[in-house]
């Protein structure tokens, strides 16, 4: 098996899951409880949302290239940043850097592509939604990403991210204003849902919608277990 890195901690609670994933596709590849030889380095998120408030992206870029580093003196042969928002330092990163790491907005695009869907809507940070950096990647091979017009509806998705979620709080009412964004967005057309930010996956269920769900810390960390395991696969 090939050793894989995570760059974790934005936020934990999303990591663990990650851990999760990864673990149990392993599991069920080999039959039995194998696990993968996988190396985790944890980012001080207090720091990641201080540097946001400041706009300070260099900083940012420069924690998780550290990160990057230690995982690749450990012996890692890819990487990965478990979230979508630290992509927006992707490039920065990347230069600095021997190892390859695999994009989240890369394996969304596929999970996308075979289920032959054109209009997807995307729902994230703020910094997700209003950048392009994730959403641009998606956008390829005829498929568009729509996300909330509402600078208001934005404020408040990135409210209960930061403010709920990355500290593992699951508010019903919080839940219930998230599903009334994704139906206003499935009445625009939306044909599928990315859950881009990873913790909403852990408030957002897929038998809770009826529309289908890309669930961006799943698609994500699946992709990396096939890395793992690419050397054993046909797959």
């Amino acid at each position: 098996m090939r050793s894989l890195g995570l760059i974790g901690g934005t936020s934990w609670h999303s990591t663990i899951e990650y851990y999760r994933h990864i673990n149990q596709y392993v599991n069920d590849f080999f039959g039995d409880n194998t696990n993968p030889p996988l190396l985790v380095f944890t980012i001080n998120q207090s720091l990641i949302h201080k540097f946001q408030r400041e706009n300070n992206w260099d900083e940012i870029a420069n924690l998780i290239t550290q990160g990057a580093r230690s995982l690749e003196k450990a012996g890692a042969e890819m990487l990965m940043l478990c979230a979508n928002t630290p992509h927006k330092v992707f490039h920065k990163i990347e230069n600095q850097i021997d190892t390859k790491i695999l994009h989240i907005a890369d394996a969304t695009r596929q999970a996308i592509e075979f289920e032959k869907l054109k209009k997807v809507c995307f729902l994230g940070t703020k910094f997700t939604m209003e950048e392009s950096f994730i959403t641009q990647r998606i956008e390829q091979n005829g498929i568009k990403v729509i996300t909330p017009e509402s600078k208001i509806i934005i404020k408040e998705l990135h409210r209960i991210i930061q403010e709920e979620l990355t500290y593992g709080n699951i508010i019903k009412k919080s839940k219930d204003y998230v599903l009334s964004v994704v139906e206003s967005l499935v009445e625009i057309g939306a044909e599928g849902i990315i859950l881009g930010c990873t913790e909403f996956p852990l408030m957002i269920k897929e038998s809770e919608i009826q529309t289908p769900i890309f669930n961006t810390t799943q698609i994500h960390a699946i992709a990396g277990a096939k890395f793992i395991l690419k050397d054993l696969s046909n797959d």
